[in-house]
């Protein structure tokens, strides 16, 4: 029997969650249909989702139908979770991706393509909620092919065969294709099976998943046009996509075998052995005794574990699209700050998103939160989980830091019997690109034992910039050298030497100018009548954004307006498109980029950060002059430095 794993995805309202229970009656997995109006729906088993009527976490159901086994994947369909969607995506064959007929393809739905774009899953498209709505099939499909894809095609059948019309449509996707089409007349399945692996072409299905309508034909779309997952590799690899907790409060990797197989009692992680295999269903689940290449399961109590972890493969290599752009700050009241700061990081296990940061300068606790829900949900699961009562200020925007120029920090931690030194380059990198570490040192210079723990460090701290100690980005971070000491080096002396290294680095750059703030932007599309684009075009030019030309909308009438401006204009702005179109416009706004913060040193003042005050990420080094531990400022730290500098970044005024 055939077997893939296959993602759904939606927009909220969509019908995602009716569509997956269809999906499940109609191929005699579950007896009775769920409502998600009554709380009932086989997937939507968190009491959170029941209450609130939308999927917050990612579920996974079983089911056959014809020759086909598919691993279903459910994923939140709100904006604000998108984190858990995109943590699957990673180990699909397939994506359904729900559209409304109602509603059209929205800015949920653009991001979602996006993000099945970026990581290249082939998908089919069911268009729902036909029955409520007056359009026609071939009306969706043209929007479809104007704001997703032309490869967008209706794969409805005509006894039992796609349309030669349809075969056209398919053809012209691929020189080649069209090529041999238009000499033998025909597409082979073979080919269409290709093409949609591809992404070149999109099958779309019709249908309203409340009445069942069309849901056989997606089920038989699916069985017929899909390929099965092949591994040419023997030896065991695999792909973690999610972490959670269950009710008893057993952490869960789940994830999926690329190669090989798994079993219990096997080692998975350093003395970490299996203990147990896991098959779920909803939420109960079945225990195996091996696990083959394709499949997904969950095991139970694995604590070095993470979201995107390659284990025998390359890690997930993306950078994340879903990047929330305000932090928010705890207000515990009287709870112990350590009890809320161990479950924060719990759910930080979760949703890597969330980012739990704790502010030794402020005392305090902040989050990274994607909107107004995701706060809602998080303040739900602190009470019902752990019973902690804590709110949460006004949400700042999240700025972010680079640098403008290249030089080589160096850090030592030397106290009595511990050494260690480190040197690093810093240098600026593409806007977008996010932080890259990559490892310059040379075995001899180095052992490669005392390197992996280098690199470690390097990637498993947020390194935070020195102007306003916000998250550095956009930056190359390379190791090129260091030295350790036979008696007295221990692992921990090599992560004091090189968080000191970069910060060190960071603080020539700030003393030369070279470091600069950044803020997010958003892209953002709106949709309104043309009497007040005028108006609109003068809002964006106030917020300092860029928009491009005017585009007309479904309707002669409305036009339609796109472009970047920064979140903190653009924050509010909804509030305002809603009063001057008198509730008739529509903003959409998703997160895009970073750009340097135009209110820079406002932004500097405001925040008075001082980086040498901050202990947790000191500049700073420690040498041991005459058999005692000094403190070195991060200025005169190359007059002292055991290790040469590279020529190429001798800093002038700070190298001996």
């Amino acid at each position: 029997m055939k077997q893939i794993v296959a993602g759904i995805l939606a927009n909220v309202d969509a019908g995602k969650t009716t569509l997956s229970e269809a999906l499940l009656y109609q191929t005699g997995t579950i007896r009775k249909l769920g409502r998600v109006d009554n709380g009932n729906v086989f997937l939507d088993s968190d009491q959170l989702e029941k209450k609130r009527g939308i999927t917050i976490f990612s579920h996974q159901a079983n089911l056959e139908y014809q020759d086909l086994r598919i691993t279903l994947l459910d994923t939140p369909g709100h904006v604000d979770f998108l984190a858990q969607t995109e943590g699957v995506l990673s180990v699909l064959d397939y994506a359904i991706l729900v559209i409304s007929a109602t509603a059209g393809v929205q800015s949920q739905t653009r991001k979602l393509w996006q993000l099945l774009q970026q990581y290249q899953v082939p998908t089919f498209i069911f268009i729902n909620k036909m029955d409520a709505s007056q359009s026609q099939a071939a009306a969706i499909v043209a929007q479809l092919q104007k704001e997703l894809a032309a490869g967008c095609v209706d794969f409805e059948l005509e006894n039992e065969q796609l349309p030669a019309g349809t075969q056209e449509q398919i053809a012209v996707q691929d020189d080649d294709v069209l090529t041999d089409y238009l000499s033998a007349g025909t597409i082979s399945d073979v080919t269409i099976r290709q093409m949609i692996k591809k992404r070149q072409v999109f099958p779309c299905y019709f249908g309203s998943a409340l009445k069942l309508q069309g849901i056989k034909e997606l089920l038989s779309g699916i069985a017929f046009w899909s390929k099965e997952y092949e591994s040419s590799a023997s030896d065991f690899g695999a792909r973690v996509f999610k972490i959670s907790h269950d009710a008893k409060g057993e952490r869960l990797t789940w994830l999926r075998v690329m190669s090989g197989s798994l079993q219990p009692k096997q080692i998975l992680l350093t003395d970490q052995k299996i203990n147990q295999l896991r098959i779920y269903q909803g939420d109960k689940f079945t225990t195996k005794q091996e696990v083959t290449a394709g499949q997904i399961c969950t095991i139970p109590n694995l604590s070095e574990t993470y979201q995107g972890q390659g284990l025998g493969v390359e890690e997930n290599g993306q950078d994340s699209q879903v990047q929330p752009v305000l932090t928010y700050v705890a207000d515990i009241k009287d709870n112990d700050p350590h009890i809320c700061l161990t479950a924060l990081k719990e759910l930080e296990d979760e949703d890597p998103q969330l980012h739990v940061v704790w502010n030794e300068q402020g005392q305090n606790i902040s989050v990274r939160i994607m909107g107004e829900v995701q706060l809602e949900v998080l303040q739900q699961l602190l009470q019902e989980r752990y019973n902690l009562k804590i709110e949460f200020g006004t949400g700042k925007i999240l700025y972010k830091e680079t640098v403008t120029d290249s030089v080589e920090g160096a850090g030592h931690f030397e106290p009595l019997r511990h050494y260690a030194e480190t040197h690093v380059v810093l240098e600026p990198a593409k806007p977008g690109s996010g932080l890259t570490i990559i490892n310059d040192c040379p075995n001899e210079v180095l052992a490669p034992n005392w390197q992996k723990q280098v690199m470690f460090d390097l990637r498993n701290k947020e390194h935070l910039g020195v102007l306003i100690g916000a998250p550095i980005t956009d930056m190359r971070i390379r190791f090129v050298s260091g030295h350790y000491n036979y008696k007295h080096t221990q692992g921990g002396d090599f992560r004091k030497a090189t968080w000191r290294a970069v910060r060190q680095g960071l603080m020539l750059l700030k003393a030369k100018g070279k470091c600069q703030l950044l803020e997010p932007w958003y892209n953002f599309r709106l949709e309104i009548a043309s009497a007040q684009i005028g108006r609109a075009i003068s809002d964006i030019q106030q917020m300092k954004g860029t928009f491009n030309e005017p585009e007309l909308g479904t309707n002669s009438d409305v036009e339609i307006l796109t472009g970047s401006a920064p979140v903190k204009q653009m924050q509010n702005y909804a509030k305002v498109v809603r009063n001057y179109t008198h509730g008739q416009g529509s903003l959409e706004c998703t997160f895009g980029c970073y750009h340097p913060c135009q209110n820079a040193a406002e932004i500097i003042e405001e925040y008075d950060y001082s980086p040498t005050h901050d202990l947790a990420n000191t500049p700073d080094s420690v040498f041991v002059p005459n058999e005692i531990a000094t403190r070195v400022p991060w200025d005169q730290v190359p007059k002292w430095a055991h290790v040469p500098y590279q020529n190429k970044y001798k800093f002038g005024g700070y190298h001996a």
